[in-house]
């Protein structure tokens, strides 16, 4: 495919492995292209039955989408970015759909950093989903550290996480592991590093059509290992401080918690843009009666607008070009956040029959 992407066909199986490792696999449109080409070939094709995605790397399964290429092209004329940066957008967003709706099986091997867009190339539906975590998986959706939202179907994966946790990880950015992931139901099987390289050579040996059942029973002797998940213990805490129903009203009720997980999620919260925690309230609020390609429809929109405001270009001029971790954000302060700003960022761009994922399903 590209120096990217490497794919290959083995018993019925696909394999798709992602190899930019200076890069921890973050998505480029070239990347997104290739996924899509291989997964919509496949799909069709008598002969191949499932479908392996995995990294060449052991730090990262996927960091996200590009961001330095998100802040040149969203710096670049015409207002709201390049043509570069809306294709970008669509044809990942399209490509989540084709993840979420895939009717193969669809085995994700999430090995170290999976956070944002690789978070969108991991969460298949429930049809097909496979998902392997380790020891090493740090799971994450960011967005709001970097003044964006958890895009890429997180409207839809997050709004239906159990004891509020989609909410928590999508306003906090607060990064996960094994344990938190398969309690929150972003992941489906445990498997120690050590064993890995055994599960990828099963993989290798078996028809891709028995992969789902030969998986779960080679992770199953393994499921104590994963640990207990700290974020289960705070179920109570979760439900009281994220039941809220405002950012706002979900800060007041950290602020009177003195206790150590309340005061962590509360300075994480701090340092977040506080515009973009508004909208992401009601992006879930919106996405927990939608489905998928409505979700999807909804977060294009709401990216479009977002690089119009400019709240994603200062997130990354701070955190990644002149790493001063200072990012000015507009309004600076949750006071100043107002019920039509955040109305804005849902106001229809497009006409639905010019929407540019008009013809999602």
């Amino acid at each position: 495919m590209s120096e990217f992407v490497h794919t290959s066909v083995q018993h019925r199986t696909a394999c798709i492995v992602l190899d930019r490792p200076k890069a921890l696999n973050s998505l480029s449109l070239a990347m997104v292209r290739q996924l899509a080409a291989a997964l919509l070939a496949w799909r069709d094709d008598a002969g191949v039955d499932a479908v392996v995605i995995k990294s060449s790397s052991e730090k990262a399964f996927c960091a996200g989408g590009d961001i330095r290429f998100f802040y040149d092209a969203g710096r670049a004329t015409p207002l709201a970015g390049s043509a570069l940066l809306e294709d970008f957008f669509s044809e990942e967003y399209a490509l989540n759909h084709l993840i979420h709706f895939y009717p193969k099986p669809y085995v994700a091997l999430l090995d170290g950093v999976v956070m944002g867009g690789g978070m969108g190339v991991a969460q298949a539906g429930p049809a097909s989903r496979v998902r392997v975590v380790s020891e090493r998986t740090k799971m994450a959706m960011p967005e709001v550290n970097i003044g964006l939202f958890p895009d890429v179907g997180g409207s839809y994966f997050l709004s239906r996480a159990p004891d509020r946790l989609g909410l928590y990880l999508s306003l906090t950015g607060l990064t996960i592991g094994a344990a938190d992931a398969l309690h929150a139901g972003l992941a489906d099987h445990f498997v120690p590093q050590a064993q890995m390289a055994a599960l990828t050579a099963l993989i290798a040996a078996t028809p891709g059509a028995l992969l789902p059942a030969a998986i779960a029973a080679f992770a199953a002797p393994f499921k104590a290992e994963a640990g207990a998940s700290a974020l289960r213990q705070e179920a109570a805490a979760l439900a009281r401080h994220f039941g809220a129903d405002s950012v706002a009203g979900i800060v007041a009720s950290l602020e009177g918690d003195a206790s150590p997980f309340a005061q962590k999620t509360l300075a994480a919260m701090a340092q977040r843009s506080p515009l973009m925690m508004s909208v992401t309230f009601e992006l879930l609020r919106r996405g927990a009666a939608l489905g998928v390609a409505d979700c999807l429809r909804m977060e294009r929109t709401v990216v479009r607008h977002n690089f119009a405001h400019g709240e994603v270009i200062e997130g990354v001029r701070a955190l990644v070009i002149d790493k001063d971790n200072a990012p000015r954000w507009s309004p600076p302060t949750l006071a100043e956040v107002t019920p039509q700003m955040v109305a804005g960022f849902f106001a229809p761009v497009w006409p639905a029959h010019a929407h540019p994922l008009r013809e999602l399903e």
